[in-house]
């Protein structure tokens, strides 16, 4: 479970004013002293992230926010950086000093979680600061919540039996190929080796698919691009073979017609995000200017080659395909710009390294902004003239 990439599991976000022992909270559910715990407000400055497994229900990240409300100098830059937390919060904890209860903070967070559709708790914290009738007329007034001490071990334990209900009763995680090849199918996957891919191992996409196949009893063979023709005579009754975008040109030469293929972009394309939406995207190209603006979004850092996909391979083929210089601008991991109005289209990596809140959130930024976003294998493809055959499996 420790070696679960953080894009696969479950985010839970910890929100609340300041000083309401959201680190304490942290510290006591994981068993650790992950978050500096102070009295002094403000003393998380920047989201703290922890990645272990839940027992029973699976592999989580948790995420100590920097405080609402917090006044200090920095306080601001602290509360925009914590609610862009909530673009990947799959689950959320409010909590509350029972001590110091703000409504209206309260009250305006509900309106946040509501705005990205997020499942959440509210636990008041620091019951233990409470006289008897204070904590009773609370009880009464929020029956649904959690009301706990930090320091109280049996507490801490009832919030993790409901945290873990909560979560259980959530959609589960969907297949990356297993509803679309039977069992017992065959998927050959074409993996090309150039500077890009790093030495000694798959990249991640290859990685998840290859279990996903595990997962749903589908055989799987992996290749690369200059050994594929032999693979293709090798084996009988192929129902899919999926490749690196990149190869998409080469690959579609040596796949005969009557097997489907497709790429791990695009896979993913519909596993973190919407890949209806991706592709109608896509059409934009046709009708953009000279000197159109196009965003291109990585999920992952790192050094660019010359064979980069994002920022070299893309860039050079929008260009030569529809002779015109477009103005790109190029974003990575987490900072996804919020001035999406001034773009005409954005253009999204496979999002292998970010999970499904965060792409769902991302491609509904640009639908409340009329901005058109699509994924780079589907671009590929399109500038190739193969969309339709490598969309045809998905039966949009």
């Amino acid at each position: 479970m420790n070696s679960t990439p953080r894009a696969n599991r479950t985010h839970i976000a910890i929100y609340g004013k300041t000083n309401a022992g959201k680190s304490s909270l942290l510290n006591a559910i994981i068993g650790q002293d992950i978050s500096i715990v102070s009295d002094i407000k403000g003393t998380t400055t920047d989201p703290v992230s922890k990645a272990m497994e839940l027992i029973p229900f699976g592999p989580v990240v948790f995420i100590d926010t920097a405080g609402l409300g917090d006044d200090s100098k920095l306080g601001e830059a602290r509360i925009k950086r914590t609610k862009k937390i909530l673009q990947r919060t799959d689950f959320a904890l409010y909590i509350i000093d029972a001590s110091d209860f703000d409504r209206k903070n309260l009250a305006e967070m509900l309106k946040e979680f509501k705005k990205y559709n997020i499942n959440h708790m509210i636990i008041f914290n620091k019951i233990d600061l409470l006289d008897e009738f204070t904590l009773n007329n609370l009880r009464n007034e929020f029956e649904k919540c959690i009301f706990i001490s930090s320091h109280n071990s049996k507490d801490i334990l009832n919030l993790k039996d409901k945290l873990i209900k909560q979560l259980e009763t959530g959609q589960q995680e969907p297949p990356i190929v297993g509803d679309l090849v039977p069992y017992n199918g065959k998927v050959v996957l074409v993996v090309p080796i150039d500077s890009e891919a790093p030495k000694g191992r798959l990249i991640l996409p290859q990685v998840q698919l290859l279990r996903d196949c595990l997962d749903h009893g589908i055989k799987s063979y992996v290749v690369r691009d200059t050994e594929l023709k032999n693979a293709l005579e090798d084996l009988n009754d192929i129902d899919l073979v999926v490749t690196d975008s990149q190869a998409f040109k080469a690959v579609d030469n040596i796949v005969p017609n009557n097997i489907k293929l497709t790429s791990f972009s695009i896979l993913f394309a519909r596993y973190k995000g919407d890949l209806e939406k991706l592709v109608s995207g896509v059409k934009i190209l046709d009708n953009l200017s000279d000197g159109a603006k196009i965003l291109i979004a990585e999920s992952c850092t790192h050094n660019v080659s010359h064979e980069d996909i994002g920022r070299v391979k893309i860039p050079k083929m929008l260009n030569q395909k529809y002779k015109k210089n477009f103005d790109f601008t190029f974003k990575m991991g987490h900072d996804f710009p919020e001035n999406l109005s001034e773009y005409d289209l954005v253009i999204h990596c496979g999002s292998c390294m970010l999970n499904k809140k965060t792409m769902d959130t991302r491609i509904q930024f640009c639908e409340n902004k009329n901005v058109p976003i699509t994924n780079y294998g589907i671009v590929i493809s399109e500038v190739t003239g193969i969309l339709d055959r490598t969309i045809e499996i998905f039966n949009l």
